[in-house]
């Protein structure tokens, strides 16, 4: 790893759409290279679903959004889309998370949806249904919580995302995953 310059912070860039339905395939090797190859520094990815840790000079997420969209949308030929988080984010969605969030893995399957700026959680809440005794919906801050029970999975409202509008703005990741990010991006940061 390099050094870690007084500027720099970590990032986790959430990438939308890649390697779902044999669709938009990139290899974490390539997206790794890729990310290396624009002078992002020591680059992480995590699992096949698009996660990328990375450390950077801090010039805002708007501007780092916005540059690494065009930058994969170049590399890989496919119209990317990006939900930046910071480490200080990425903390408060594990710390934030309501009460008994993760707990019950046998009972519940927990998901944290991740909101693209300028969506809001109260916006997104309004497009995003929840069946009563199935599906639990809490607003965070740039993030819903989502719980649905594994036994009525296939009564869950979840499912529906995939065909309303506001699924262009979101990208979701379990809370295992998050967790594990979060992990990631203190190790990082650590060394």
């Amino acid at each position: 790893m390099t050094a870690q310059k007084p500027s720099d912070e970590t990032y986790l860039a959430l990438l939308r759409g890649i390697n779902v339905g044999g669709k938009n395939i990139i290899k974490m090797a390539d997206l790794r290279s890729c990310f290396e190859a624009e002078c992002f520094r020591d680059v992480v990815t995590y699992i096949q679903s698009g996660n990328v840790i990375f450390r950077s000079p801090s010039t805002g997420l708007r501007t780092l959004t916005k540059s690494i969209e065009g930058m994969l949308s170049v590399a890989f030929d496919y119209e990317a889309s990006v939900v930046m988080r910071s480490r200080k984010q990425m903390r408060a969605v594990v710390s934030d998370a309501p009460a008994g969030f993760g707990e019950r893995p046998k009972t519940y399957r927990y998901d944290v949806i991740y909101l693209k700026a300028p969506l809001t959680a109260t916006a997104a809440m309004e497009g995003i249904p929840t069946r009563p005794g199935v599906d639990e919906a809490w607003a965070g801050s740039g993030v819903l919580y989502f719980s649905r029970r594994i036994d009525q999975a296939s009564r869950s409202y979840l499912s529906r995302l995939a065909s309303m509008p506001v699924y262009q703005r979101v990208t979701v990741r379990n809370w295992n995953t998050t967790t594990r990010l979060v992990e990631l991006m203190e190790k990082l940061n650590a060394d």
